[in-house]
């Protein structure tokens, strides 16, 4: 991928991993177009960064997907990178709890990003040079267990990079995955933000972007700091590493 030069999307582009993306990127020299549901704070992203556009969308809603992306190709025709960014985290009770929040889960992290590739993929494979990244979660490979939709569609996400890199493999759309650690942002309420556990978030994206620039053939995106969860199945000891984790995940929360 490209460092700059380009026209990005970036969904869940005004706050968190998604701002910080798609200022990075905007610092880069590229037109950054960023969306969500929350006008306010694209409004803020957008008045902090000149020339980055914004648009209100709700990826978790398969109806609005069209539209929205219908007139992202009339505004944006030299549209060439999607970055999958949006995303939401819920803490379930899989012992009878509701399963509304799973529903909403699938539909955001999941269905969003099959549904809008579909819708834009015409239009990226016009262009000389795309590239499509999609942001999963080192959860992906080892779920913390307090989240279990929110892993299970990031596992999913995973597995669909994958089959959409090789299906894409002779065209000039390259699929990337970005995989965060556990990173210092409201994703999962605002401990997770100063949880000094976490990565901060500023670090994490200076290790990407340094990626990237070093590594522009790179089909997975993974800092140091993440690399024992992607992988802890090929590193042994899954099984004592899942319930360790999780026991750490549990006493965590409990004392809070």
């Amino acid at each position: 991928m490209q460092i700059t030069g380009n026209t990005i999307l970036i969904t869940g582009g005004g706050s968190g991993i998604g701002r910080a993306l798609a200022e990075a990127f905007h610092a880069e020299g590229n037109q950054v177009v960023i969306a969500g549901r929350r006008k306010e704070l694209l409004d803020e992203t957008t008045a902090a960064n000149p020339g980055m556009k914004a648009a209100i969308f709700d990826i978790g809603n398969g109806n609005a997907i069209p539209s929205f992306a219908d007139k992202l190709k009339i505004d944006f025709p030299a549209l060439n990178v999607v970055i999958h960014n949006a995303g939401i985290m819920r803490f379930e009770s899989l012992q009878g709890g509701p399963v509304e929040d799973a529903e909403a889960t699938v539909a955001t992290n999941l269905l969003g990003p099959i549904r809008l590739t579909a819708a834009l993929l015409p239009l990226l494979r016009k262009q000389p040079q795309a590239a499509i990244m999609t942001v999963s979660s080192g959860l992906a490979f080892l779920p913390m267990a307090v989240t279990p939709t929110y892993c299970a569609t990031k596992a999913a996400i995973h597995s669909y990079t994958q089959s959409l890199r090789y299906q894409l493999r002779d065209t000039s759309v390259q699929v990337l995955e970005l995989i965060p650690p556990y990173v210092q942002t409201e994703l999962a309420g605002t401990r997770q933000a100063n949880d000094p556990i976490a990565m901060p978030l500023k670090d994490f994206i200076a290790e990407t972007m340094d990626i990237l620039r070093s590594s522009p053939g790179s089909t997975e995106i993974c800092v140091e700091r993440v690399k024992p969860l992607r992988f802890a199945e090929a590193n042994g000891g899954y099984d004592a590493f899942f319930t360790k984790f999780n026991d750490g995940v549990t006493a965590a929360m409990a004392g809070h």
